[in-house]
């Protein structure tokens, strides 16, 4: 194997301006992390939403639960994410699809669809975990908030909703690395977040195993960072008493 290895590829000048290949990845990390942080806060509000939803007495509210989780979570993520960026500007109104197309540019309209989609996406996965917690609630309780007058309100307010958020913190913490690691299929419609970026260098400096590597790290820091600090809020929010992860 005729491999040239260079492990300082990324302080390397690109050419491009005054600019490394590190100024690159640093650029890919940054769409990453706003990718990451638009899908995560529209799964957590939708997917608590819709989690709530599948548990109330309103047949209604379950079934409209019940069909989005079916919905999203078994069509391919890939294939939401072209159908909100190929397919779905095709049906705006004129206004807004000549607003989309000729104002926003395309990398906007990429960024759009790709947090959009990934949101939707795991807010589908979300829900579940939101509905397990809350039907883990002993029914014992519930029937006593409703003998001592609670609403269905208050109920959830008070009694339900703090109790179940905590159990689900770390299947939720799971959930949060993988809305992360899934930015990744953002660099198929043309975002150029870390992925995107890494595809670029390898292909300008030939030295592929050192960027896959690099990248392979950040996304390892990135994600046992996010643990971690799911792991100190667990243990804070932590009721004595309450079984949450798996510990009493």
């Amino acid at each position: 194997m005729n491999y040239s290895w260079n492990w300082g590829v990324l302080w390397q000048a690109t050419g491009v301006a005054d600019t490394t290949y590190l100024d690159w990845l640093i650029t890919g990390l940054g769409w990453l992390f706003v990718i990451a942080v638009v899908a995560w806060s529209i799964a957590l509000v939708l997917g608590s939403v819709l989690g709530i939803m599948r548990t109330l007495p309103s047949q209604t509210a379950r079934a409209i639960g019940t069909g989005y989780v079916t919905l999203f979570r078994n069509v391919p993520l890939l294939i939401q994410l072209f159908i909100w960026f190929y397919v779905v500007p095709n049906f705006l109104p004129t206004t807004l699809q000549n607003w989309w197309i000729n104002d926003l540019g395309a990398n906007t309209t990429a960024l759009i669809s790709a947090s959009v989609g990934l949101g939707l996406f795991t807010a589908a996965r979300v829900c579940e975990q939101v509905r397990t917690g809350i039907e883990a609630i002993p029914r014992g309780q519930i029937n006593a908030g409703y003998a001592m007058g609670f609403s269905t309100f208050q109920l959830y307010r008070y009694i339900i909703l703090p109790q179940s958020f905590r159990m689900i913190l770390p299947p939720l913490s799971s959930e949060l690395t993988n809305c992360v690691k899934n930015t990744s299929i953002a660099s198929l419609v043309g975002v150029a977040e870390i992925i995107s970026q890494m595809k670029t260098i390898s292909e300008y400096t030939q030295n592929t195993i050192e960027i896959y590597t690099y990248v392979t790290l950040v996304f390892i820091v990135i994600n046992v960072c996010l643990i971690q600090g799911m792991n100190l809020l667990e243990k804070r929010l932590r009721i004595p008493g309450l079984m949450t992860g798996g510990s009493k």
